[in-house]
């Protein structure tokens, strides 16, 4: 019998994540920015609202399919960016990209990622979109977009909210920080964990591949990597970058990090496609209203002009229908498929995404829709 059949939700996989991944990698994916009441505020936040159903419809064929961004997937929840996800395991960003496309729904490649663009679109025919910032190196930016456009990605996300990085205290308990200056509890984190240790030397090392070609050849590429890219996050982008992101790019275009309504509609204004409502999984400023939180009040301030995409705190199917009534597009969700990979590979992936459908799919009937578009803000209180 294999773990995962006695994995029947979320939590489930953390547990597993908690006892394989070394301590500084768990509290990297777990832990957020000061108090962390974010964290745990984003999925609390759902609890605040009611589903109300509707019986008597016949439910026998149930359609979970959605568009978002351009293209159709098979439920209206996907895969968020996520960061070094080679960290977690050997597999990494191939792993879920490969996954997400067999589920049919987006998988989104971090610019910090330890897989190439151009080699998740080799391994992934499914939906693909690349999370990018703005670099202070201006022709970085151009490049990667150019990249994404050789490769065939189908959108573009923009993340708005680290003008200056969250504080991340989990991390810096562990010298987890960027560039990693382990601390004597973080290399006991990695002791304590040889199964991972193992894996880590037989396997080759987790890079930021997308920057590599930037780093002169003989020098310690990691170590190098991670200043370089640190010193790339540029505190002075404004709306001004956005648009011409957008106008370079050219297709399917979200800003991820938005929690105001008057940002919602400066980036309506700025001609992208899809607002990711975020507080960046409370990685950065602890506080903050939750996407939940936010969602109303943007949704009502876009006007139906974009896409608007919940972003933060999803851990179950309910949670997802929550965000639909109270007038979403989708959702998407970083910490759950990083679990399920640090769990077992791409199976924990896959896991993930099936319990997420079933889950979707169950409470559908439950309230009484047979497609995505009949959830409305009459099932919701």
């Amino acid at each position: 019998m294999s773990s995962l059949d006695k994995v029947f939700n979320i939590e489930d996989l953390r547990k597993i994540a908690r006892r394989k991944l070394p301590a500084p990698l768990f509290n990297y994916i777990d832990g957020g920015a000061d108090e962390e009441s974010n964290v745990r505020g984003n999925t609390h936040a759902f609890d605040s609202a009611r589903l109300i159903p509707e019986y008597l419809v016949d439910v026998t064929n149930i359609d979970t399919t959605t568009t978002v961004l351009g293209r159709e997937i098979s439920m209206p929840l996907f895969l968020a960016p996520t960061g070094m996800t080679r960290l977690f395991h050997h597999d990494g960003e191939t792993a879920v990209s490969r996954a997400a496309a067999s589920a049919d729904t987006y998988y989104s490649l971090s610019t910090v990622g330890a897989t190439s663009i151009e080699d998740v679109a080799a391994a992934c025919d499914g939906p693909k979109c690349f999370q990018i910032y703005v670099m202070k190196d201006r022709g970085l930016t151009h490049e990667f977009i150019q990249r994404c456009k050789d490769a065939n990605y189908d959108s573009l996300t923009l993340t708005v909210d680290i003008p200056v990085a969250g504080n991340r205290e989990r991390e810096l308990r562990y010298g987890f920080s960027m560039p990693p200056k382990l601390n004597m509890a973080g290399i006991a984190g990695f002791a304590a964990r040889p199964g991972w240790v193992y894996r880590a030397l037989t396997h080759p090392k987790a890079i930021l591949a997308n920057v590599a070609h930037k780093i002169p050849a003989g020098s310690s590429q990691s170590t190098s990597l991670m200043d370089y890219i640190a010193n790339q996050f540029d505190s002075a982008v404004t709306w001004k970058d956005l648009e011409w992101m957008v106008s370079e790019w050219g297709g399917p275009f979200a800003i991820k990090g938005i929690l105001s309504p008057s940002d919602a509609r400066k980036a309506v204004d700025s001609g992208v496609s899809a607002i990711m409502v975020s507080n960046h999984g409370g990685r950065q400023l602890d506080g903050t209203l939750s996407a939940f939180e936010a969602l109303g009040p943007i949704v009502d301030a876009v006007g139906g002009e974009c896409e608007v995409i919940c972003d933060g705190g999803i851990r179950r199917g309910t949670h997802v229908l929550k965000a639909l009534a109270r007038g979403a597009t989708a959702c998407s969700m970083g910490r759950p498929y990083l679990y399920g990979l640090a769990a077992a590979g791409q199976p924990g992936v896959t896991r993930v995404l099936d319990l997420m459908r079933a889950e979707i799919e169950r409470g559908m009937g439950l309230i009484g829709c047979r497609k995505i578009s009949e959830i409305s803000a009459r099932h919701i209180t």
